[in-house]
Formats: structure tokens, sequence, C-alpha cells
């Protein structure tokens, strides 16, 4: 009976085999997954840069040098980042198809996995703002009210107070931001394309960006009204008298000259 006591294993001995196994197996994964994932990615972004310098040198590399490092015609590539090219490309504005004072948006001519390829290659050739993630411009969590705030701010200068654009000067317009995909709003704050400012994080925080991209979605939405009828793009009282002015004192002098023809005809029969 003695001997087979001795014999008999403690009862907490599987649970230590087990965590030890674990622990073996953990590690190993630790050690070897990680750099097995790191190396995967590090090849995808080599294969996306390798593509994207190819699309570069076809539709870019004539204004832009093949480097990136500018001309003439194009201004250098050199640190714009990801979000720059992804801005550009994505709305259409690049390549562009004449130099001139503002380059319009226009029909997107590459598709998304190419324009991720193109702003691949371009931030490989110096650091820059960096493409925003979805969560950064979702306007979950943002707040309407000091968006406008923001937005009246920074923004009514060129854009008026809700995001109907404007003219500016020698030629140059400030779009409108109705339907535009608050990606491209977010990246337009990061870089400040063509004519605008550029307000990075060091300026205008992310929160705050999530803010004003919430406010001029709520101005411009299917379900916002203008309690006074056609918004005439939005530029108040001045917009909307002129048009009171003119298409209604219009009225009433077309009003006073049928009442005049009509007095003469009748006095003459």
């Amino acid at each position: 009976m003695k001997k087979l006591s001795a014999r008999r294993r403690h009862p907490l001995a599987a649970v230590v085999v087990l965590l030890f196994a674990l622990a073996v197996t953990g590690g190993l994964y630790a050690a070897f997954a990680p750099a097995s994932e790191a190396q995967a990615e590090d090849t995808a972004q080599s294969l996306a840069i390798e593509e994207g310098k190819k699309l570069y040198s076809v539709g870019c590399a004539s204004c832009h040098g093949t480097g990136g490092q500018g001309s003439s015609d194009g201004p250098s590539l050199v640190g714009v980042g990801s979000a720059a090219v992804d801005f550009q490309v994505g709305t259409g504005r690049m390549p562009a198809q004449q130099p001139g004072a503002q380059v319009p948006k226009k029909k997107v001519i590459y598709d998304q996995k190419q324009i991720d390829q193109l702003a691949a290659y371009v931030a490989s050739l110096g650091a820059g703002p960096i493409t925003p993630t979805e969560k950064q411009y979702s306007p979950d969590g943002a707040d309407i009210g000091k968006g406008g705030d923001l937005f009246r701010t920074n923004c009514t200068q060129c854009h008026n107070f809700t995001g109907e654009g404007g003219a500016l000067t020698h030629g140059k317009t400030a779009p409108s931001l109705e339907g535009v995909d608050p990606k491209h709003i977010y990246e337009a704050m990061q870089t400040g394309p063509q004519n605008m400012p550029s307000f990075p994080d060091s300026t205008m925080p992310e929160q705050q960006k999530k803010d004003i991209i919430a406010y001029v979605k709520a101005v411009n939405g299917d379900e916002t009204v203008s309690p006074g009828g056609l918004s005439l793009g939005g530029l108040g009282p001045v917009s909307e008298g002129l048009f009171a002015w003119i298409f209604g004192l219009g009225a009433l002098i077309a009003v006073a000259v049928w009442v005049a023809a009509h007095t003469a005809k009748a006095k003459k029969s």
C-alpha cells in the first residue's frame, strides 16, 4: 500500500503540465507569427509601391517629374504624403487635363486600389500626412454644435456658412461641400489643397475635424429643411433680397405695363 501511494500523482500535476504546454505554444506563436505577419505586410506594401510607381510613370511623371521632384508644369510631390494623393486623385482633380487658375473636380479615372497604390508610392518619396481611417472622419461621437462654431470661424470666409462654396480672386473658387465624401473633407483639412490652408492635428485636433464634418453633413443632408423655402445658395438676406428685388419688381413692372396697355385699348374703343 505504501508503494502504490508513493506513485500516485499530485492532483495539480495535470494543470501544471497544461499550463506549461500553453506557455510553450504561446511563446512559439509570439516568436514566429508576428514576424510572419510583419513580413507579409512589408511584402504587400512593397508590391503596392511597385505598382504605384508604374501608374505614376504613365499618368503623373510628365508634370511632376520621374521621381516626384516636380517640374515647371507641376509641384514636387516629395513629402506631400498619401492623404494628398488620395484627395487629389480620388476627387478626379488629378491627373489634370490642363494647367489653369484652379484644377476642377472631374470624373475619377482610377479605382480605389489604384489610388491606394499611387498613394503608397508617393508616400515612399517622403513622410507626409497619412490617409485617414474611417474612425477618424466618421461623424460618430461628433458634436454638431461645436462643428458649426469651428466651421463659421475657419471656413465660412470661402465656403459660406452652409458649405455651398463661393467665388475667390483671380478666377478661383471655393468648391461646394455638398455631397463630398467625409474622407475627402478630412484630407482637405489635413493637406490644404490649392487655395485652402492646411489644418494639421497640431492646429486642429482630430475631434474638431470630426465635429466640422458632422456639421457639414447635417446642414447639407436630405433631412435638413430650409424654413424660408429656397435656400438660394445659403447666402442669407443679401441673395434673398436681390432675388425679391429683381423678380418681385420685375413682376410689378410687367403688371403695370399690362394694365396700361389694356387701359389705352379700352379708351380707344
